[in-house]
């Protein structure tokens, strides 16, 4: 066993676990539990199970995020301030500088990295056990041989699961495979498009715009698609299941973050600002040593007074 396999081991152990955990449910439920339908529900499950576990992981990569944000404009003033100097000793005084400001303001670089690279061992795991299960291969623990053959010889819309896209121009799979892959290629790349386009267009300040923050978001907009539509090809559909599911959780997850918590600053926020105007709230800005604080205050609600008898009001007055 390599390395890569015993990394993996464990991974694709709890992968198993829960896939057939699902599958066990549906199958529960009356669902054929040869059909492709019951094991995309099972991925599906897989997904949620995976995703709900990272969203601690995935507030931390928020709030990282929005201090990096927060920080662009110090940077850029570090860059232009070492802007054409290219000796050994400004290169580190520039390191050096840029370091004290992570540590000064809290941030990190790499921490906006890590709920992607977490996935990833994730993904390599149940490409593995997919990748398996096509070839008819038992898992690691719980994916016995029965439901390896189940996987394998499973179809959706008469297109096995097991199948690529490039195998099916090469013969080896239906038409169908072709149809659904492509489709979903699409739906990966557009969804993967839209989750960095509400960043870059709705929720970052007017300074993080001018710094070079910016601009590595824009070819980050444009090229990670790319990756979807070239790499997508090569994967069995039940792992682009996975992977499109994973997508739209992400596109979901980041609508709710940019509408409920955005930006200072940010076109997002100026709209959050402006719903709860409209629902009664009043915003206000104090402005101290150069910085805003927005404070929500909801408008106070007087309680009607009840009208008093005569006798009741004597009593009282006599009290």
């Amino acid at each position: 066993m390599d390395i890569i396999s015993l990394v993996l081991w464990p991974i694709k152990w709890v992968i198993e676990l829960i896939l057939v955990a699902f599958h066990s449910l549906w199958t529960f439920t009356g669902l054929d539990p040869d059909a492709g339908i019951t094991w995309v529900l099972s991925i599906v499950g897989l997904v949620i199970v995976v995703r709900a576990a990272l969203i601690p992981i995935f507030v931390r990569q928020i709030k990282s995020q929005r201090r990096m944000l927060e920080v662009a404009p110090q940077l850029k003033k570090i860059q232009e301030k070492y802007k054409g100097k290219k000796d050994q000793f400004s290169r580190e005084a520039m390191s050096r500088e840029t370091m004290e400001l992570y540590k000064k303001t809290g941030t990190n670089p790499l921490s906006s990295c890590l709920p992607l690279l977490l996935q990833m061992p994730i993904f390599f795991g149940l490409f593995s056990v997919l990748n398996d299960a096509q070839h008819d291969k038992a898992g690691v623990g719980v994916f016995t041989q029965d439901l390896a053959n189940s996987f394998a010889n499973s179809e959706i819309l008469g297109a096995p699961l097991k199948g690529t896209f490039i195998g099916a121009m090469n013969g080896e799979y239906p038409w169908q495979v072709m149809v659904i892959a492509a489709t979903m290629i699409i739906l990966m790349t557009a969804s993967q498009f839209i989750t960095q386009l509400q960043i870059v267009s709705k929720n970052m300040s007017p300074e993080t715009k001018a710094s070079p923050m910016f601009r590595q978001q824009r070819i980050m907009l444009y090229l990670l698609p790319l990756v979807f539509a070239f790499s997508g090809v090569a994967f069995p559909i039940g792992v682009m299941f996975y992977w499109l599911v994973s997508n739209f959780w992400t596109m979901g997850q980041q609508f709710l973050v940019i509408r409920n918590m955005p930006t200072p600053g940010s076109e997002a926020a100026k709209a959050r600002e402006e719903r709860l105007a409209k629902k009664g709230k009043l915003v206000i800005e104090e402005k101290d040593a150069g910085t805003t604080t927005v404070v929500v205050e909801e408008k106070k609600t007087t309680q009607r007074q009840q009208p008093v008898g005569k006798n009741r009001a004597k009593k009282q007055g006599g009290k």
